[in-house]
């Protein structure tokens, strides 16, 4: 019965992200700036953080110097700010199913990044460590094939969708995104939205060593990309009726975004983690481009690539195989060695700091 509740949890997970991507789509083809949506986005969240956050960290809270909040507003810039800006734009240009594709491309350029940042190590004699290396390459091929391969078109084979939008200007934004131009900046944005996430997953575990209040942190994270989200905005749309939500798709996509995937998806996900560890949550990543994949074509009425299959594919196997590769090496003698001694060591500076509090 546990196995069974987990497995639920995980498709819900899987699910609540396909339908961020797809009502975000639908929502850019209705035309509201990605700018503005990107801070409202960013203002539900925090709005629902900030509460939590007091109630559940009055008592333990860490005091925050302001070297530590300037660290945190950089932080906020690169891993929120930019990448939400940057693959907003590149959902507008180019499909949902990308959107979910790209992704896959998390853990293995996390890997990468802290592979050049010497945080993780790569044996090439090793099988673990060949896969791995094998891993990062097939995920560049992915990401090629999805920029630079179209291939045949899988039409739609239902006339109704109800999320596509109808209009003239949806018409000649259809036309604009199955440009080659339009599609490979797309494709550019989604990577620099990558690259600029892994870079806060590898440098954000240096800033909680200091200020290990997570829920505080995440809380003024969200509330520093809003004031980083609202100036962003405002230099670059000056049309007030952009920023008219009304009791419309725009308005549920905010929401949905502020609370479900702010809220209950982190809880969700930490309890998955909590109950089976961190990979097999990574493992059913590729749900979401699955979901999102169906979801796209019955609701969006959007066209499937063969490119776009075959690169979601590859970063799919691509994941899998630096996820393979990280649970073998984690499995070896010499690296349980290592965290025996970090334990110790960690136990040995606890006592240290204990005696010395006594004293």
């Amino acid at each position: 019965m546990f196995e069974e509740k987990t497995y639920v949890v995980v498709i819900l997970i899987q699910t609540i992200y396909a339908g961020m991507v797809l009502l975000t789509k639908a929502t850019f083809d209705g035309g509201m700036n990605s700018y503005i949506f990107a801070f409202y986005r960013q203002v539900a969240g925090t709005v629902v953080l900030i509460p939590l956050a007091i109630i559940f960290e009055r008592k333990n809270a860490t005091p925050l110097s302001v070297i530590t909040f300037c660290k945190i507003f950089m932080l906020a810039f690169m891993g929120i700010t930019l990448p939400l800006n940057a693959s907003s734009i590149a959902l507008a240009y180019t499909t949902a199913t990308l959107g979910a594709a790209i992704v896959n491309c998390l853990p293995v350029a996390t890997f990468f990044l802290a592979l050049l940042f010497r945080m993780e190590k790569v044996k090439i004699r090793t099988t673990h460590g060949i896969v791995k290396v094998a891993g990062v390459v097939v995920c560049m091929a992915g990401v090629a094939t999805l920029a630079f391969y179209e291939g045949p078109h899988l039409k739609p084979f239902l006339h109704h969708h109800p999320l596509e939008y109808h209009d003239t200007q949806k018409h000649h934004q259809s036309h604009l995104s199955s440009s080659h131009k339009r599609w490979a900046i797309g494709c550019l944005l989604f990577l620099v939205s990558t690259v600029a996430w892994s870079s806060w997953l590898v440098l954000q575990a240096q800033v909680l060593r200091s200020y290990p209040a997570k829920l505080r942190f995440t809380s003024l994270q969200c509330l520093s990309s809003s004031v980083q989200c609202f100036v962003l905005a405002v230099a670059l749309e000056r049309d007030p009726s952009q920023w008219k939500l009304g009791w419309n798709i725009r308005l549920l996509t905010v929401v949905y975004c502020g609370t479900l995937i702010t809220s209950l998806s982190y809880y969700l996900q930490a309890w998955v983690i909590q109950k089976k560890g961190p990979v097999f949550q990574a493992m059913s990543q590729p749900l979401t481009l699955i979901i999102t994949m169906i979801g796209s074509v019955l609701l969006l009425g959007e066209a499937i690539t063969l490119g776009s299959v075959l690169g979601g594919i590859l970063l799919v196997i691509s994941l899998y195989a630096v996820l393979w590769g990280k649970s073998k090496e984690e499995q070896t003698p010499e690296n349980h060695d290592n965290l025996a001694n970090k334990a110790e060591k960690e136990f040995a500076e606890q006592e240290e700091e204990e005696v010395i509090t006594k004293l």
